[in-house]
């Protein structure tokens, strides 16, 4: 587990396809004391398995299914990522609870200067969106966020002119893909809110949006 605070940026130094998926090598900004071969490290959001640790260079591999559905398909060597290493249970809890599961990709649809924040504007595809709450979180590129507004298919949030200087957020054009990582309690309630295939007489079948408001969830 992730926190979306990023620990700093890195570089990709080497990239090479390995059956279907990727290997990459990579640099990151900053002293990684104490590593692990096979600790997680998030990169841009994804959870990734680090080894073959050489100071601030390691090694990570990229599964066909991540290549497909996250924007390190299209990242090669000399692209800067966010880094961040995997939460410690004395770690401070800074951002949200984030996996390190990509949900989707979005687009950059709009980059707005107001004061001195900089509002950003997204598309997203259509199902993802119900998971997207106003104020809530979201992470953008392995970015802990706070949701401005959302609509259909949209959401914007605002960022400061700090997490701008110190991830890869600040080098995003109108047209830029990112990764997407939506809330996972919204996904977890969902589950346990939706029919079950066969019926049932769990407890659990019981527990809908009548059942939570009755007994004042709601």
């Amino acid at each position: 587990m992730f926190t979306g605070i990023i620990a700093g940026v890195g570089a990709v130094t080497g990239r090479r396809s390995v059956g279907g998926g990727l290997t990459f090598d990579m640099e990151a900004g900053f002293d990684i004391p104490d590593p692990e071969e096979g600790e997680s490290i998030a990169v841009n959001g994804v959870c990734l398995t680090a080894y073959n640790f050489r100071g601030r260079h390691f090694t990570a591999d990229v599964s066909p299914e991540t290549v497909s559905r996250t924007t390190l398909g299209n990242t090669g060597p000399g692209a800067l990522v966010n880094l961040e290493r995997a939460l410690r249970l004395s770690d401070r809890l800074g951002g949200h609870m984030v996996s390190g599961h990509v949900d989707c990709m979005a687009l950059v649809s709009g980059i707005k200067e107001v004061g001195g924040y900089t509002i950003f504007n997204f598309t997203l595809p259509l199902k993802y969106g119900r998971y997207i709450i106003e104020k809530g979180s979201i992470t953008i590129n392995g970015v802990s966020l706070t949701v401005n507004s959302c609509g259909s298919g949209t959401f914007s949030v605002s960022i400061i002119p700090h997490t701008l200087k110190i991830t890869t957020l600040g080098v995003l054009k109108i047209g830029s893909k990112v990764n997407i990582e939506v809330d996972i309690i919204g996904k977890y309630v969902e589950k346990l809110l939706a029919p079950k295939e066969g019926g049932g007489d769990d407890a659990m079948d019981t527990m809908n949006a009548g059942f939570l408001a009755q007994h004042g969830f709601m």
